[in-house]
């Protein structure tokens, strides 16, 4: 059984302003994450990641933190959470997200020049976000080995006109009132 494709068909759908949107476990924290999906969308992840040699997984709060502690748990790589609040630690490295409903800064720490890392997150979808981090990652020095995104919303994002490739778990959209599958294995 694909759970995530599943619960992604039974999501609830609400509409903010004339964007209708999905409410996901992973995306949103509700309905209330099972374990099952929980595991199933871990062993998708390091399945389809590139893990070896990578020395940090880094995840932007708040929605990647779980995934991201689950990955790190069952692989023993360390996890770096990138911060909505500057904490002035030395090596700290500021950058802009901007996506389609925010705008604001967010703060990495203990990430280096040299350093090997995995980027996952909970959903692509404007690719603000996930740009930004990648930007920063980059500006660092760091190595990036792979970057995931569970669940990717179909259409246009930012990283579309760059060099950065998002791996994920399955691409989705909601077309009149309902959850479509577009790719149910993320890499179309």
């Amino acid at each position: 059984m694909d759970r995530l494709r599943e619960s992604l068909l039974e999501a609830p759908i609400i509409e903010k302003g004339d964007y209708e949107y999905f409410v996901h476990p992973i995306s949103d924290g509700v309905p209330m994450l099972q374990p099952e999906l929980l595991r199933e969308i871990v062993i998708k992840i390091i399945r389809k990641a590139q893990i070896e040699n990578v020395d940090k997984i880094v995840t932007p709060a708040a929605m990647g933190i779980h995934i991201s502690t689950a990955v790190s748990l069952m692989t023993d790589i360390p996890l770096v959470v990138i911060r909505k609040r500057a904490y002035g630690l030395d090596g700290e490295v500021a950058l802009t997200q901007v996506t389609g409903y925010s705008e604001g800064e967010m703060y990495i720490n203990d990430v280096y020049e040299g350093d090997n890392v995995l980027v996952l997150d909970d959903v692509l979808s404007t690719g603000g976000t996930m740009k930004g981090i990648l930007t920063a990652l980059d500006d660092i020095g760091a190595n990036i080995v792979d970057v995931v995104a569970v669940i990717k919303k179909a259409g246009e994002n930012e990283l579309d006109d760059t060099d950065y490739d998002v791996k994920t778990l399955i691409n989705a959209e909601v077309v009149d009132g309902q959850v479509e599958i577009v790719d149910p294995t993320g890499d179309g």
